[in-house]
């Protein structure tokens, strides 16, 4: 597969998006079920199998528009959320929180995994060698967005649960009011803060600083710890 060709290029990102995102929501509906909670059990989520878990927007148009708009350098979404009743958790605040982490760590247990797997890329025909490696480092690069993204402290975000989870319960409520328009938020900083920064002759993309440089640096750290730096 030509290497500059369309296809190559959506191909290194669709395909560990396939495992990344089922194992993500996966993750928080076993955790859940381990914890008390059998509902994301119960409606068939935990699961890898992609299809259970789409969200029209923020697994396919959302990556789409940021693999357009970064050239095909940058790309991320998000699935269905699990359903969890967290009144079901044995211990509410500390299983909220393990629950919540559950996704973001399983990025990161994916990254560490695509890395270790850069060794075998070996004793694959030298056709396939070029998009398997370009595609394994995509897979480190996109759980480490997923794995900071989802860390940001903002509902409906893993990272949001896990602050109403350590919040007096007055300050809880307040920022878990935030949820229904946690993802309008997002949106605005991903999208409209770039735009506007851009009128004015500034820097607000926010989002690459936050996700985007942290994401790079941990891809090339997992490089060198699996000894390919």
């Amino acid at each position: 597969m030509d290497e500059h060709s369309l296809l190559f290029r959506i191909s290194i990102w669709v395909v560990p998006l396939l495992f990344a995102i089922p194992l993500h929501e996966a993750a928080h509906g076993w955790v859940a079920s381990k914890l008390g909670d059998d509902t994301a059990l119960r409606a068939g989520r935990v699961t890898f199998n992609p299809f259970k878990h789409i969200d029209l927007f923020g697994t396919i148009i959302l990556p789409a528009l940021l693999l357009m708009a970064s050239g095909g350098r940058m790309a991320f979404g998000y699935a269905k959320p699990v359903p969890v009743n967290f009144l079901n958790l044995r211990s509410f605040r500390r299983d909220m929180v393990l629950v919540a982490i559950a996704g973001p760590f399983s990025n990161l247990i994916l990254a560490l995994a695509s890395g270790a797997l850069l060794h075998t890329v070996q004793f694959l025909p030298e056709a396939a060698w070029a998009w398997a490696i370009t595609s394994l480092r995509m897979s480190m690069l996109l759980n480490m967005i997923l794995f900071f993204f989802n860390l940001i402290p903002l509902p409906p975000l893993d990272g949001g649960r896990v602050l109403v989870a350590v919040l007096p319960r007055s300050l809880a409520i307040m920022v878990s009011r935030l949820e229904r328009a946690g993802f309008a938020i997002i949106l605005g900083a991903l999208f409209l803060l770039p735009w506007l920064g851009d009128a004015v002759g500034m820097d607000l993309n926010i989002f690459w600083w936050l996700i985007g440089v942290p994401a790079y640096w941990s891809m090339e750290l997992i490089t060198e710890l699996v000894g390919l730096g």
